[in-house]
């Protein structure tokens, strides 16, 4: 079998680029370097004065996470995956052949940021970094919530009601360290209603409820180009309507703020109009009385803006493949905010690329 040489290799990449590839893009588009100095400090490196094989630098590092989120890729799959892909590669600047990280060294590296809650600042720098090229919260704001399921836990009742008084897996479990390890106490089963199709004889809908494991991404997205601009991860049974207060930002350019029936209370109302916000939230049926054709009209017409949050959430899930592996809420927040960033950047990609054929 012939050997490939040096001009092949870079005849195939060369190809790549012309074909597209859209790392290249990213790479290109999003200013990876800029996060250098929040890794650094997060990763606390030494200056190497004591030997010992020098870490990966901490942006290629970086980006594996951001490939991992955009593709739902687990450590070992990823160990793989950069030695096989070209273009991955390429995008992490590791040279063929050269070492590359494994699975431990992917898992170590996130586990460092997630125990400096350095997942924030990188996200939160990332939206400074928008706004500073020209991508302001601009049009009002949308804010929803999804579930992000997490491998469903078998308890007994008993130790249900133990992790819902609040102990932790080690007191729940004391004589049994291996399974207290793999048990997410955490976590939280909800109930989603989801509306059945219409019956063959015509009867109205019904609301099917799903019961739910794992956790919550509560966001608020900007109406103009779509941006997440805030993020709050919580446990699967936190009701919705109480992180408004968290994930609603004072710097959008228009005050409207959208959201379904879940986020219609009184006191979120006195919250949103003590700040300037003004509701753009679904109203309830009122109890014990139909619904008004009115009441649907104006619903309707704040659904066309509302539903533009789905298509975040129907990026995360369906192309993303989102699902928490891990176990805590610590780890779940680092995987969600991985998730969060990584869209922002697929979204910059979007913006960019139709603002250069337009």
């Amino acid at each position: 079998m012939k050997q490939a040489g040096l001009f092949g290799l870079s005849d195939h990449l060369k190809r790549l680029s012309a074909n597209g590839d859209p790392l290249e893009a990213l790479g290109r588009i999003v200013d990876f370097e800029g996060f250098r100095v929040i890794l650094d400090n997060a990763l606390a490196y030494s200056d190497g004065s004591k030997g010992g094989r020098p870490p990966y630098d901490c942006v290629s590092m970086f980006k594996i996470l951001i490939l991992a989120a955009q593709n739902n890729v687990a450590d070992a799959r990823m160990e793989y995956l950069i030695r096989d892909r070209l273009s991955w590669l390429r995008f992490l600047g590791f040279d063929l052949g050269a070492p590359t990280p494994d699975a431990n060294t992917i898992r170590l590296f996130r586990e460092k940021l997630t125990d400096a809650g350095t997942l924030q600042v990188l996200f939160d720098a990332f939206d400074h970094r928008l706004r500073t090229n020209g991508y302001l919260a601009m049009g009002g704001q949308i804010v929803d919530a999804t579930l992000i399921a997490a491998p469903k836990q078998r308890n007994t009742q008993d130790e249900k009601d133990a992790i819902k008084t609040g102990k932790t897996a080690q007191e729940v479990w004391p004589d049994q360290p291996a399974k207290a390890a793999q048990k997410d106490t955490d976590a939280r089963w909800t109930v989603k209603f989801a509306k059945a199709r219409m019956a063959a004889n015509g009867k109205p809908q019904i609301d099917i409820a799903i019961p739910s494991f794992g956790y919550k991404n509560h966001i608020a997205i900007d109406q103009r180009f779509g941006f997440i601009r805030k993020a709050v991860v919580t446990h699967g049974a936190r009701h919705d309507g109480s992180q408004l207060r968290e994930v609603v930002t004072t710097n959008n350019t228009a005050s409207d703020v959208w959201g379904d029936t879940a986020y219609r209370s009184k006191t979120n109302e006195a919250w949103l109009a003590a700040h300037g916000r003004v509701s753009r939230i679904h109203r309830k049926k009122p109890k014990g009385k139909p619904r008004s054709e009115a009441l649907r009209a104006a619903n309707r017409t704040k659904s066309k803006i509302r539903a533009r949050v789905e298509h975040v959430f129907a990026q995360q899930k369906a192309h993303m493949g989102l699902f928490i592996r891990t176990i805590g809420i610590k780890r779940a927040e680092t995987k969600i905010m991985l998730a969060n960033l990584a869209y922002n950047m697929q979204r910059l990609l979007f913006h960019e690329r139709r603002a250069a054929t337009g």
